[in-house]
């Protein structure tokens, strides 16, 4: 079997076979490369140590006891990836994993079905030395059907790094696969293992998992084998909580399919449309003749923040998140002044704009409703208008230094009012926004 593969990858393959080694591309690449889909992470195996691999290619780093040596994209010719690194591993068997995360010791192995039996999925378990497949878990029988299999024993898999379960989700909402049943009872059985994991290394699955081709399936996997009770249990707490007026859905089928007709693919983006309606369990109110939520977009905002801090965002998206949350539930009509509108833009921030649209939109096709309307293109049109307006003080025609100098005045608390009552002008009348115009009301506000 030949396959066409990019220039610095068959120079590493003839630069190990060429010094008298065993070469073979593995992994996630192997599995690409039969999908026909871009391979992102090149992975390498050998039976070449790590010192000898340092020998090979002297532009290489070793840091780590997993015998992984890294070589950048710029030492092989690689000009339109210099910065990407490509990763050669020394064949390796693995002891026991008492942490569920990492293996308590390793040692080299001498073939590469040895170097295959210890990683995590059939269509994993693959390696190409250029032209031949060694395959001896059926792989490729695997990606034919569609499904993701653990090699060997899944409980055994899933023992030694409990995140292979988040993986295997992960990997079948990008691919469109579905999981072998052994595979998906394990996780079923083993999903409490999953505490053993850092927030980092569920943050980097779980966000793979949003971003996916299909999140709505991801999701459902988490919730139906028990998995998200560890990671987002308020999410949960959705499911038969009914809603009225436009919605046709509960709240948690609203907000998985809200989620997977996202027009964006920012993280936080997605994340804010999975949280949007987390307040709603909450603040349901069934006293009246249909059920409200009244604020459940600001108690869930609070929510938001708090699982943003469990996810381990910076923050930033933390705020980012905070922000599309809270403000999602934005009302409009004909009527609204354009200083309403400009409120608006500042309390959601200029950068946040075109993502607060996508959250919207999101928000209307999960309830069954058409992207847009008249009116929420209206609104957008209005925002667009506004958007050269000033939003910071720091677009104000006029500062602190102007103030001091022409009205008098000393640093101190009384600028700082001045600067603010200035801006709140300038938003309410965008034409007030000039040196001589902000100078007579600062002057009459000193007078008074």
């Amino acid at each position: 079997m030949i396959i066409a593969l990019p220039d610095p990858v068959k120079k590493i393959l003839q630069a190990l076979n060429s010094a008298g080694f065993q070469s073979y591309i593995v992994g996630g690449a192997v599995r690409d490369l039969l999908l026909n889909t871009p391979v992102k992470d090149w992975d390498f195996t050998t039976n070449a140590t790590p010192e000898q691999l340092q020998n090979l290619f002297p532009d290489t780093f070793y840091d780590n006891q997993f015998g992984t040596v890294g070589i950048a994209g710029k030492h092989l010719g690689d000009t339109e990836n210099p910065e990407a690194v490509y990763e050669i591993t020394t064949y390796r068997s693995e002891g026991v994993y008492t942490d569920h995360r990492r293996p308590d010791t390793v040692e080299w192995g001498k073939t590469i079905e040895e170097d295959l039996q210890r990683r995590d999925f059939t269509i994993n378990a693959m390696a190409l030395d250029g032209e031949k497949i060694v395959d001896p878990y059926d792989g490729q029988k695997d990606i034919q059907a569609k499904l993701i299999r653990a090699v060997g024993d899944p409980a055994t898999r899933f023992q030694e790094d409990a995140l292979r379960m988040m993986r295997a989700i992960r990997i079948g909402a990008q691919l469109g696969f579905a999981i072998e049943q052994k595979t998906l009872e394990t996780i079923a059985k083993h999903a409490d293992l999953i505490q053993h994991i850092s927030w980092e290394r569920i943050h980097d699955e779980f966000f793979k998992i949003l971003t996916s081709n299909y999140p709505e399936d991801g999701i459902e996997l988490l919730a139906s084998t028990g998995l998200l009770k560890y990671i987002l249990p308020e999410l949960l707490e959705c499911k038969g909580v009914q809603q009225a007026h436009h919605h046709i859905y509960d709240v948690w089928i609203h907000t998985l399919k809200a989620v997977a007709a996202c027009p964006s693919k920012d993280p936080i983006v997605r994340l804010a449309v999975l949280l949007h309606d987390i307040a709603k369990p909450l603040t349901a109110d069934t006293s009246g003749t249909a059920v409200t939520f009244y604020n459940h977009e600001v108690l869930g905002a609070r929510i938001a923040r708090q699982i943003g801090l469990r996810l381990r965002l910076s923050k930033k998206d933390a705020q980012k998140l905070f922000i599309l949350v809270r403000w999602h539930m934005f009302m409009y009509d004909s009527h609204v002044t354009d200083a309403y509108i400009r409120r608006f833009i500042r309390r959601v921030g200029v950068e946040n704009i075109p993502d607060m649209i996508a959250v919207r939109i999101a928000d209307r096709l999960g309830s069954g409703s058409k992207a847009t309307s008249w009116r929420f293109e209206e609104m957008k049109a209005r925002i667009e208008g506004q958007l050269k307006q000033p939003f910071t003080m720091n677009d104000m025609a006029i500062d602190g230094d102007d103030l001091m100098k022409e009205l008098k005045l000393t640093p101190g608390p009384q600028l700082g009012k001045i600067l603010h009552m200035l801006f709140k002008k300038v938003l309410e009348n965008p034409k007030k926004n000039t040196k001589a115009e902000l100078l007579k009301i600062a002057q009459t506000y000193v007078l008074t």
